[in-house]
């Protein structure tokens, strides 16, 4: 054990290092620090061998620690010279904030089982960087775990379990930094993890804060996350996204896997999944989701702006209201007309919405291709539109953010953003 006084002036804690600016060496910011990449064997030093910086566009790229000239309270100064690629994670690596931190390890001197809250690194003689203290502690005492447990600092020969697995390890502090984070962020997080990783997360968060980022994950991704959970979680996060999203989801599970969660499903959501899964992807049915703001011509400006608030409610469907006769469920009794957000804002909260349709666009139906839909977005400038039946009945909406979901390639969280612009502009020309 070491004395948590003593410091080095070369010591690096990564708790304090994660979030600070890299600097270029003519102080200009090129990043912030997401991670450290270590190299841990079950025998030798571990070693840190480069940082995972997150650039403009929120992408993730490797900075070796060979080109970083100073580490500094507040700055990371470079030579410059990033690479641009993506940051791939090789199954020799170990992300020491990602996959370290809360990791359960045994001291070898037989006091039994410590926590690791924070690792520190230091540059040797050699100019290597080489993980050289933990900051460990132990779990809390007394009759009711109240008395907070012991913290000190140890070597990593100290203890075992460095290089073990990820059930060895907890989510708190990794959870701690992803409390504030878009959905598409925290996806973006997830999808740089290790999947039992991502499975360790999971378990932490609720249904609906992970089935929003479900949402924002890549097809291959989402699918072995969601594989990866107990059935009934599995069914609970599907119950929690929005119906064209699980639907979208539940195409690309094994048949046997996806009957399995459908029939945990609730009924109701089961039943719209269902729905969509009957139409072609590329089709309006297949973008649609069946839970729009849905209205009855008498409700009220005030009720239609309740609804909007609505946290579950996206940007695009909250901008408009859909007025339909009773039933208000999809498929609901006739379309009447929609209502716009920013039109209701001009109105007394006690008007009625039957009073303020716009009546101009008729809703497209369900086998329209995904051209249709494009061109009458872009050419309305409207962030949904209704789908509805030859019954003029309303079957659910298609939004702005479904069509550009499907007109981007399908790797485009991936790709670079050349790469993506590229792919793109290929994709435009035919």
């Amino acid at each position: 054990m070491e004395n948590t006084r003593t410091r080095s002036t070369s010591r690096v804690f990564i708790a304090r290092l994660v979030g600070t600016t890299v600097f270029d060496p003519l102080g200009d910011a090129v990043g912030k620090v997401h991670d450290v990449v270590a190299l841990i064997a079950l025998r030798g030093e571990p070693r840190a061998v480069g940082l995972v910086i997150e650039v403009a566009g929120r992408r993730r790229v490797f900075l070796p620690l060979s080109r970083v000239t100073a580490i500094e309270p507040g700055a990371v100064i470079t030579t410059g010279l990033v690479n641009i690629r993506r940051f791939e994670q090789r199954h020799v690596e170990t992300l020491v904030f990602g996959e370290l931190f809360d990791r359960v390890v045994t001291m070898r001197d037989g006091t039994g089982q410590v926590t690791i809250r924070d690792v520190a690194i230091e540059r040797d003689r050699g100019m290597d960087w080489k993980v050289t203290r933990l900051f460990v502690q132990r779990a809390a005492s007394g009759p009711l775990g109240l008395r907070r447990g012991e913290t000190f600092m140890v070597r990593p020969e100290d203890v075992s379990g460095l290089a073990g697995s990820a059930d060895q390890q907890s989510a708190t502090a990794l959870l701690a930094t992803l409390e504030d984070l878009k959905a598409a962020d925290l996806a973006d997080v997830l999808s740089d993890l290790p999947l039992a990783r991502q499975l360790e997360v999971a378990a932490e968060l609720s249904d609906e804060r992970l089935a929003d980022a479900v949402e924002e994950l890549s097809d291959d991704d989402a699918v072995a996350l969601l594989s990866g959970l107990d059935a009934p979680r599995a069914a609970d996060v599907l119950d929690a996204m929005q119906p064209d999203d699980a639907a979208d989801l539940v195409a690309e599970l094994p048949q046997l896997k996806a009957a399995e969660l459908l029939g945990l499903m609730q009924p109701e959501e089961a039943e719209d999944v269902r729905r969509l899964l009957t139409y072609d992807e590329y089709t309006a049915g297949g973008l649609m989701t069946t839970e729009p703001i849905i209205l009855p011509p008498e409700a009220t400006v005030a009720g239609f702006l309740a609804q909007a608030r609505k946290a579950e409610m996206t940007p695009a469907l909250a901008a408009v209201a859909f007025v339909c006769r009773p039933p208000l469920e999809t498929p609901t009794g006739k379309y009447l007309g929609m209502v716009h957000f920013q039109r209701a804002l001009r109105e007394r909260p006690q008007k009625m919405v039957g009073s303020l349709l716009d009546k101009a666009l008729e809703g497209v139906h369900a086998e329209d291709s995904i051209g249709t839909v494009t061109r009458l977005l872009a050419t309305y400038n409207l962030t949904a539109l209704p789908v509805v039946d030859d019954a003029d009945r309303l079957l659910g909406a298609v939004s702005v953010d479904d069509v550009l979901d499907h007109l981007m390639p399908d790797d485009w969280r991936e790709a670079d953003e050349a790469v993506t612009d590229e792919m793109i502009e290929r994709s435009a020309n035919g």
